[in-house]
C-alpha cells in the first residue's frame, strides 16, 4: 500500500543539505510529491511531501533522513484522502498580493493575512521583493515590499478589494491583489499620464501662474482631477483663461519640471524588459516631448498649445487628449504593438484616466485623488512610480 509522509526540516542553514535529503530520497526510489524551501537570515526551512511503496521503505528512508538531518527532521503521516483533498486545492485560482510601504510592520502583515483569510483565501508563501532594509535609512527614501501568493475563490472580489484598500489607508501601505495568470509577468506596453504622474506639477497650472490667473485655473484643474467636472469642457474652460500668454515662459516652465520619484528606475526597467511606452496625457505635446528625452519613452500623445504672433490662442486644438481619447490610444497602441489589452499597463492620477485604468491589464492608480482611488483596482500611493516593478514581481537589485 502507498504510504504518503510530510517531511519538515526546520533549524540553522547548512549548505548541502537539500542536496543530501533528495539524495536519500532518490536512492530509496521515492516519489516527490511536492517540495519547498526558504532561507531567512541563517535559518532553513525545507518541505518535502513524499510517497514510497510500501511502510518498510518509508521508515528506511526515515532512518537515512535522519540520518542527515538529526533531530530537526519531523515526520507527519498523510492519508490518501487528506493528501487528494490537497491537491484538488492546488488547482483553485491562484492570486499574488503586494503590500508596498515605506516600512513593512506587523500591524500590515497581520492585516493582509486576515483580510485574506475571512474572504476565502489561503497564504501558500510570502516573500520580499524590495532590498534589506538600512537600519538608519531615511524614512522618506525608503522603500519595502512583501509578496504573497495566495489560493481560493473569494466569494466577493470587489468587497475583497474595498477591504484591502480601507486596510491600506488605515495602516500607511498599499496592497494590491492581482491573479497570478500569465500575463502578469508577460506585459509588454506601458502607458502614463503626465501631470502629476511623471513630473511633479499640472503645467497647465504653471502657465496660468505665468499669466496672472493662477488661482482660476488651479481651482479648476483640482474639480476635474477630483471628478467634479467634466475633463474636456474643464479644459476649453482653461484653455480660453491662457488668452494672450507670451510662449517666452515655456522654456523656464520646461526647465522648472521634476521627475516624479521612481520614474527613472521605472523607465529603465522597462526598457530593459524590452517595454514600449508611451505618454497620454490631457496636458502639452511641447512638455511631454521635454520628458519623453529624459525617460527615453517611444511614443507621445498630448494637446497642441496653439499660438499665434508668440501669443497663445486660448483656443483647445482637437482632437483633445480627454478620457476617451486616452482609452482609445490604449487600445490603438496595443493592436499597432500587436498585443492584446492584458498585455498592458497604465498609470494616471485623474478621474480622465480611468477609463484607461480599466482597460489595462494592469491599471494603477497613482497618488490619486479619493474617487480614483476608490474606482481603480490597484492603488500606489506610499512609494514612487518604480513601485510598479514591485506589481510586476521585480525584485530591487534586478532593474
Amino acid at each position: 500500500m502507498r504510504e504518503i509522509v510530510l517531511i519538515n526540516i526546520i533549524g540553522s542553514d547548512r549548505p548541502g543539505l537539500l542536496a543530501a535529503i533528495t539524495g536519500a530520497l532518490a536512492e530509496d526510489g521515492v516519489r516527490i510529491l511536492d517540495i519547498a524551501q526558504s532561507l531567512l537570515h541563517g535559518a532553513q526551512s525545507l518541505a518535502v511531501v513524499a510517497s514510497a511503496d510500501d511502510s518498510a521503505r518509508l521508515a528506511v528512508l526515515r532512518e537515512r533522513i535522519q540520518a542527515v538531518a538529526g533531530p530537526q527532521a519531523r515526520f507527519t503521516a498523510l492519508s490518501e484522502k487528506d493528501y487528494l483533498a490537497w491537491a484538488q486545492g492546488g488547482i483553485d485560482d491562484r492570486y499574488v498580493l503586494t503590500l508596498m510601504s515605506r516600512e513593512i510592520t506587523a500591524a500590515q502583515v497581520q492585516s493582509v493575512t486576515e483580510i485574506a483569510v475571512r474572504h476565502g483565501l489561503a497564504i501558500e508563501a510570502m516573500d520580499r521583493l524590495s532590498g534589506r532594509p538600512r537600519l538608519h535609512a531615511a524614512a522618506a527614501q525608503a522603500k519595502a515590499c512583501v509578496e504573497f501568493t495566495a489560493r481560493g475563490v473569494p466569494a466577493d472580489i470587489a468587497a475583497l478589494r474595498r477591504d484591502f484598500l480601507a486596510a491600506a489607508m488605515l495602516l500607511d501601505a498599499d496592497i494590491a491583489i492581482q491573479h497570478d495568470d500569465l500575463y502578469r509577468r508577460n506585459r509588454r506596453l506601458a502607458v502614463f499620464d503626465m501631470d502629476s504622474t511623471l513630473i511633479q506639477a499640472e503645467v497647465i497650472d504653471e502657465l496660468a501662474k505665468a499669466h496672472g490667473v493662477g488661482h482660476l485655473v488651479s481651482e479648476i484643474t483640482e474639480r476635474a482631477m477630483r471628478g467634479e467636472l467634466d475633463f474636456r469642457a474643464s479644459f476649453k474652460e482653461r484653455m480660453a483663461l491662457l488668452q494672450g500668454l507670451d510662449v517666452s515662459v515655456l522654456d523656464a516652465i520646461g526647465a522648472s519640471l521634476r521627475l516624479t520619484e521612481g520614474a527613472e528606475v521605472l523607465f529603465a526597467e522597462l526598457k530593459r524588459l524590452g517595454y514600449k511606452t508611451a505618454i497620454l496625457s490631457g496636458g502639452f505635446t511641447y512638455f511631454a516631448k521635454q520628458v519623453q528625452a529624459k525617460l527615453g519613452i517611444d511614443y507621445v500623445f498630448a494637446n497642441e498649445l496653439q499660438v499665434v504672433d508668440g501669443k497663445c490662442t486660448g483656443v483647445a486644438v482637437e482632437p483633445i487628449v480627454d478620457a476617451q481619447r486616452k482609452a482609445d490610444l490604449l487600445v490603438e497602441l496595443a493592436e499597432k504593438e500587436g498585443l492584446t489589452l492584458e498585455q498592458t499597463i497604465a498609470v494616471g492620477d485623474g478621474a480622465n484616466d480611468l477609463p484607461m485604468l480599466a482597460k489595462a491589464g494592469l491599471g494603477v492608480a497613482f497618488r490619486a485623488k479619493p474617487l480614483v482611488k476608490q474606482s481603480a483596482r490597484h492603488n500606489i500611493t506610499t512609494l514612487g512610480l518604480d513601485g510598479v516593478l514591485y506589481l510586476l514581481g521585480v525584485r530591487d537589485g534586478q532593474a
